[in-house]
């Protein structure tokens, strides 16, 4: 039976703090890495697809951290600024790595859409202490504006990357993650979700589509073990 996430209140800086949520590892088979995942642009960590996710990764032997960006904690739909999103990143990779818990962890970081392009400019910054970084839906362009990339701080990234992609996500398709990943010689594997969307969903004739997401933890589970 998996236990309740615990609240844990991070403190961004003297004025304001966002609610994260802890999922503990099973005590079975511990992984003993921890994964700190954000949520995407249009949800917050109480969705569906992000307590599915730490759920999964919890159960798969993993502590799983999820939280709120500052805007969706304090109710708001448009995300805050770039610097304002990443010093709630950074806040809250602080509160991990300081967390009794989860002391002699490895680290993780990454998330769904937008929560994973924030961990990877947080990353491009400063690595120290993140072992291994994970997308869930990475956003390498707005869509239809292929031209309009956001890739070129991956290349300062020195932590190993898994992009789990669909291969028809609006935001960047499988294609053009593999070309991004061999055009900055990335140290990143791909995991393709055949006829996937951004959000993982694929057409019924593909696969039953928990399924496609069981894959997708049990993947995630795999890569993070093995860094």
């Amino acid at each position: 039976m998996m236990t309740e996430p615990g609240s844990i209140r991070v403190a961004v800086n003297d004025a304001e703090s966002v609610t994260a949520l802890l999922y503990p590892a099973a005590k079975k088979d511990r992984a003993k890495v921890t994964i700190v995942l954000g949520h995407g642009a249009g949800a917050d960590q109480m969705s569906a697809f992000m307590r599915m996710v730490a759920t999964g990764l919890a159960a798969r032997g993993f502590d799983a951290m999820t939280f709120n960006f500052l805007y969706k904690e304090k109710g708001k739909g448009v995300p805050d600024p770039k610097a304002k999103l990443e010093s709630c990143y950074r806040a809250v990779i602080d509160a991990a790595l300081k967390n009794k818990k989860l002391k002699g962890n490895k680290l993780v970081i990454g998330g769904k859409s937008m929560g994973g392009r924030i961990a990877s400019q947080v990353a491009a910054e400063h690595s120290e202490g993140i072992d291994g970084l994970v997308f869930l839906g990475y956003p390498l362009h707005p869509p239809g504006r292929p031209d309009k990339l956001r890739d070129e701080h991956l290349a300062e990234i020195k932590a190993p990357m898994l992009f789990v992609q669909g291969s028809r996500d609006a935001f960047g398709s499988e294609d053009e993650i593999r070309a991004i990943i061999k055009k900055h010689r990335l140290r990143a594997a791909l995991y393709p979700i055949e006829r996937g969307d951004h959000s993982f969903k694929v057409p019924k004739s593909v696969a039953p589509q928990q399924q496609v997401y069981e894959d997708v933890m049990d993947e995630v589970a795999r890569w993070c073990r093995s860094i």
